[in-house]
């Protein structure tokens, strides 16, 4: 088989460019090692930035995200006990964020693929880049237990942090860079309806809790717990009754509970691996980069890497222009550290972390106070959180 552009990974990031090439008539394959049933399983955030919902607009898939999504103007941080609110409008020049599970973005991206006869290859197993640096890359992969080949122009990795595509930078090449945290997220997913109509980030000595949600009959919950930390240790009444601890007695009051439909722990990491490019190999999305969910960076960041990768293709496919594509890890790599720095504050700000001297404790508690007293400060958090421009 020959393409222009090969894609691994059959995520929302690569399906996303996947479909804005095709519709400039740039011939794309894209690869998952996963079944399709699979990828949608997966539960992940929803909070969508600007940037991103334009890009699902252009792509001719935001109908059903701007039918069904929910515009939040705004979000809430709870702290010694009482609740300030953000006001991303007005901190923003009026600019807002959409809440859209990433399970439902993701079906919406594949029905467009099918719509278009898109190729997207489920089941690829051993995928592996070939001959990067040259001017002829392909990429091999097993099917059926059949051995394929794909001749392309570019190789996309847009697999994720496990995945092959960073893996055939050599090590000597790649420079990485890591902080890991001292603790996760306990999520649970319930078909309740949500606390609050906009999300509650809460600050408790007990560790961190979120109040988040994907509909008005679906919410999503979260609480820090130590890493080494087991679902089997938290039946869901003991969810129940440790969130309600970590929240203000206003909103514990109006809590509601009910079964959890999915219930796991995600440890909270931030990585970024450089360069992003490494010959006709570009990768994107967690293949690079990793952040904290605390602010809601991580797909809105492999967003701007797929934005950064398309206008790349499409200047050198129609225009003979290769600059975007030369310039894509440093463009990238620039809004991915400023992305790092907000979930690094935001994480930081918010977590609780055993042992922190009296010193630091005390500066996070000016920072948060200096945070509701500094229209400059609000302007600073809503600025990033609304997404900062491509």
């Amino acid at each position: 088989m020959k393409t222009q552009v090969c894609i691994i990974g059959g995520g929302p990031s690569g399906l996303l460019l996947s479909q804005l090439l095709h519709l400039q008539g740039i011939e794309t394959v894209v690869l998952e090692r996963q079944s399709r049933e699979y990828v949608l399983s997966r539960i992940r955030a929803g909070v969508l930035e600007n940037g991103f919902t334009k890009l699902m607009r252009q792509a001719q898939c935001g109908e059903r995200m701007d039918k069904e999504g929910e515009v939040h103007d705004g979000f809430f941080i709870a702290h010694e006990g009482k609740l300030d609110r953000v006001d991303l409008h007005k901190y923003s020049n009026g600019n807002s964020v959409m809440v859209y599970g990433q399970t439902e973005l993701t079906r919406d991206l594949y029905e467009a693929r099918d719509r278009m006869n898109g190729i997207v290859i489920h089941n690829a197993e051993d995928v592996q880049p070939h001959d990067v640096k040259g001017v002829k890359p392909y990429v091999t992969y097993r099917k059926d237990n059949a051995e394929c080949r794909i001749d392309c122009d570019y190789v996309i990795g847009a697999d994720g942090f496990h995945g092959v595509s960073r893996k055939s930078i050599p090590p000597d090449v790649l420079k990485e860079y890591e902080k890991v945290y001292p603790f996760g997220w306990l999520g649970v997913l319930s078909r309740t309806k949500p606390v609050s109509p906009e999300l509650i980030y809460a600050k408790h000595d007990r560790g961190f809790a979120l109040c988040s949600l994907r509909s008005q009959v679906l919410s999503r919950y979260y609480i820090q717990v130590p890493l080494s930390d087991s679902v089997d240790n938290w039946s869901d009444d003991e969810f129940w009754a440790e969130l309600k601890r970590r929240l203000p007695a206003e909103v514990a009051g109006q809590l509601i509970t009910g079964a959890t439909i999915e219930k796991s722990i995600a440890p909270l990491r931030s990585y970024v691996a450089e360069p992003m490019r490494y010959g006709n190999l570009f990768l994107a999305g967690d293949a690079a980069h990793i952040v904290p969910p605390t602010g809601a960076r991580g797909l809105n960041t492999a967003g701007s890497d797929i934005y950064y990768l398309y206008t790349g293709l499409v200047d050198f496919y129609k225009n003979n222009d290769a600059s975007g594509l030369e310039q894509y890890s440093e463009k990238a790599l620039a809004r991915v550290w400023k992305a790092q720095r907000f979930s690094w504050w935001m994480t930081t700000m918010l977590h609780t972390f055993l042992d922190t001297p009296d010193y630091d404790q005390k500066l996070k508690e000016i920072d948060m106070s200096y945070l509701f007293s500094s229209d400059a400060a609000l302007s600073s958090l809503a600025e990033n959180y609304v997404g900062l421009p491509y």
